[in-house]
């Protein structure tokens, strides 16, 4: 516990209070289970170490544990529980909670049996399926945290404020907004910087470095968070390292199942495993016409990186319509439903239809379409229906 503690104040030293992640504000601190998750590297773990600096002056009744931590390779969880309450402590902090075996039954054991003591714990995308298969999904209230938001990167890189948007916002009054922000920044050159190095909370000032630390989130995810959670070989990973590369190199990526199961010489079931294995993860996302989802149970119609980003880290041929694409579905997924249409490239909640492109784009494919849209890149303001792209990372 000693060891365990010291470890937890060392990490807490490091933590400075500036730049906050939108959720932080966002979370009701005061639920008895608390899950947070989202893809490595968006900031979970700074997000609760941040709010046990804000909220607790004297640690004395907290502990904050990583269960990826050497010392739960030997000791079990429910051990340390015990012994925590039996020291009177009341709030326990639990990192990486996926990569301990059997996390959702302990911790649902421990919810039922140490009533005074509040939980807080983070973990991977993929964490989703034990929340939902077992009774935490009705105990716990779950958070997700997604990349940085456009909006949220000009303030973490370059201390610029400005406050989010609705959708509603950005569609009627897109004019004059653009007008607005466009006083304030250089839209198109931070737009291009943010599309590249911008959506994860750690510096983007050495690209080379930046994308390092993208390649090293990807093989994390592959080589230990998904076989944490499934139990897949060491062939599997590498075919699921095989198919990131082929999307971030033949895009828009179209879904023709099999001659994506020919190229990875696998089966169209093993297929659909792995396509669910990645969308869990939150590398990727699965579009369909039913929206985003869970592809074991419906062939999805096109498959998108989870942002941008990741593509230029793996990419060797960038694609600036998928780009484009990946951009819209990012930003917009994280607080609207967005499925895939018959017409256009992104229909939003249910009412909404984009088509997504460059400056010269024109709307005559979904003229026909009430309530349709062109996202435009390379434009810093709108007019009428043509909106800037960019201005969709505002929504969050």
């Amino acid at each position: 516990m000693e060891s365990l503690r010291n470890k937890f104040l060392r990490l807490l030293n490091t933590v400075t209070y500036t730049k906050k992640r939108f959720l932080f504000n966002t979370i009701n601190w005061n639920d008895r289970l608390i899950v947070i998750k989202g893809q490595r590297g968006t900031g979970k773990t700074t997000v609760v170490l941040q709010h046990i600096k804000t909220y607790f002056t004297k640690p004395d009744q907290l502990i904050y544990i990583s269960l990826d931590d050497i010392y739960f390779s030997d000791n079990n969880l429910s051990d340390f529980v015990d012994e925590f309450a039996k020291n009177d402590g009341k709030y326990l902090f639990i990192d990486e909670v996926h990569r301990y075996k059997g996390w959702s039954r302990e911790i649902k054991n421990i919810y039922d049996f140490y009533p005074d003591i509040q939980l807080i714990i983070t973990g991977s995308s993929a964490i989703d399926f034990y929340i939902n298969s077992s009774d935490l999904g009705r105990r716990s209230t779950v958070y997700n945290l997604p990349e940085l938001s456009f909006r949220e990167f000009l303030d973490f890189e370059y201390d610029i404020k400005i406050e989010p948007f609705t959708l509603s916002d950005i569609i009627q009054n897109h004019e004059k907004t653009s007008l607005e922000i466009n006083s304030k920044i250089k839209s198109l050159k931070l737009f291009k910087k943010y599309l590249q190095t911008g959506a994860y909370p750690f510096s983007s000032a050495d690209d080379y470095k930046y994308f390092e630390k993208l390649e090293a989130i990807i093989n994390t995810v592959i080589n230990n968070d998904i076989p944490a959670v499934e139990n897949i070989k060491y062939e599997s990973r590498k075919k699921l390292l095989k198919l990131l590369f082929m999307m971030a190199n033949n895009s828009p990526f179209k879904v023709n199942i099999s001659e994506l199961s020919r190229r990875l010489e696998t089966s169209r079931d093993v297929l659909s495993k792995l396509l669910n294995l990645l969308n869990m993860a939150g590398l990727i996302k699965t579009l369909s016409t039913d929206g985003l989802g869970n592809v074991i149970f419906r062939k999805p119609d096109k498959l998108y990186f989870s942002n941008t980003n990741l593509i230029y880290a793996i990419s060797t041929n960038i694609n600036i319509g998928n780009i484009r694409e990946t951009f819209f579905l990012n930003q917009l997924s994280q607080v609207h439903d967005v499925s895939y249409p018959k017409t256009g490239d992104f229909i939003v909640d249910k009412k909404y239809t984009f088509e997504i492109g460059g400056k010269n784009k024109t709307i005559k494919q979904v003229s026909d379409i009430q309530d349709s849209f062109i996202a435009a890149d390379d434009i810093e303001y709108g007019y009428k229906n043509k909106i800037p792209i960019w201005m969709f990372g505002f929504l969050y």
